[in-house]
């Protein structure tokens, strides 16, 4: 589960959501601004939290904190990634496409920053469903025309050679594809595999699906969303719908033979798009047990904390 905002950490119960959560046994990450870093962070690692992803605007960190309008934040979001760190916790930056990203400067100021790896995100152009939102449509950094978004794809892909960044190659490729108009080749998982829960505690099946599916609390009895849907580019529905393809389509194959439908079951497995799946299942899989290095080392840490 990932709590995004808003900013997270303006929430008064923030410790005691994440350590009810953990105690769950659902693995958490929180997405802040890192204001209040310094504040929160030892408190978050205590209470379970698996994965901390900062937001970054551009590689010049002057520009970053005038944008945000909050004068001091580099030192504070350098003061609670160093504290991340010493507990054990894996530090992501989260970096929106704008106009404001110089991506050949980008891996310089994630480095001296200490963040471990990078994601992107995609100016949305479709609208929002669920109203617990907060996105400014009208911007002028993130109106990106068409060759301008493009553009901004290649140079990501070049990054990938520079500094981990967790959007895999073929998620990129299919958004380039998205914003030229042409089919793509992986659907997406949402409301089958991956879900946003708005504020008012409502499962849909992306945030920008036109109605709830229904409560959280019926999430169990809410039948999953299979029609094929391509409808949007968010990073998070691509990046995870590339990496779980040819295990959704692994499962469908075995309940297929399970019903005798043997040739359903070799047309799910044998499609280019799961073979694409798994070649980004490979490229991943040394940043994932990285990944899985970091969040053990942060157990162990918790553990110690409470002896």
């Amino acid at each position: 589960m990932t709590l995004q905002g808003g900013e997270p950490l303006v929430y008064p119960d923030i410790v005691r959501l994440v350590s009810d959560t953990t105690a769950a046994g659902i693995s958490w990450a929180v997405i802040t601004n890192g204001w209040f870093l310094p504040r929160y962070i030892e408190a978050l690692a205590a209470a379970g939290l698996s994965r901390l992803i900062v937001s970054i605007d551009s590689a010049n960190l002057a520009e970053h904190e005038c944008n945000r309008g909050l004068e001091g934040l580099e030192s504070r979001m350098a003061d609670g990634i160093a504290q991340a760190h010493s507990l054990g916790l894996p530090v992501q930056a989260s970096v929106t496409v704008s106009r404001l990203v110089r991506y050949d400067d980008l891996p310089d100021t994630l480095r001296r920053l200490g963040v471990d790896d990078v994601s992107f995100s995609y100016p949305r152009r479709e609208p929002f469903g669920s109203t617990s939102l907060v996105y400014g449509g009208e911007s002028q950094l993130v109106d990106l025309h068409h060759d301008e978004l493009l553009a901004a794809l290649d140079a990501i892909g070049r990054l990938r050679k520079q500094f981990p960044v967790l959007n895999p190659r073929a998620s990129l490729t299919e958004v380039a594809r998205y914003n030229r108009g042409e089919r793509q080749a992986i659907p997406c998982i949402g409301g089958h595999k991956y879900f946003y829960l708005d504020w008012n505690l409502d499962i849909w099946r992306c945030e920008a699906w036109n109605e709830p599916l229904g409560s959280v609390f019926d999430l169990d009895r809410i039948p999953d969303q299979r029609e094929p849907c391509n409808a949007c580019m968010m990073a998070c529905y691509r990046n995870a719908s590339i990496l779980m393809h040819a295990a959704v389509a692994a499962t469908d194959a075995v309940r297929a033979l399970a019903a005798g439908q043997v040739g359903s079951a070799v047309s799910s497995l044998f499609r280019r798009s799961v073979a694409q799946s798994v070649w980004a299942l490979i490229e991943e899989t040394p940043k994932m047990r990285r990944l899985a290095r970091r969040r053990k080392q942060t157990v162990a840490a918790g553990h110690v904390a409470a002896r």
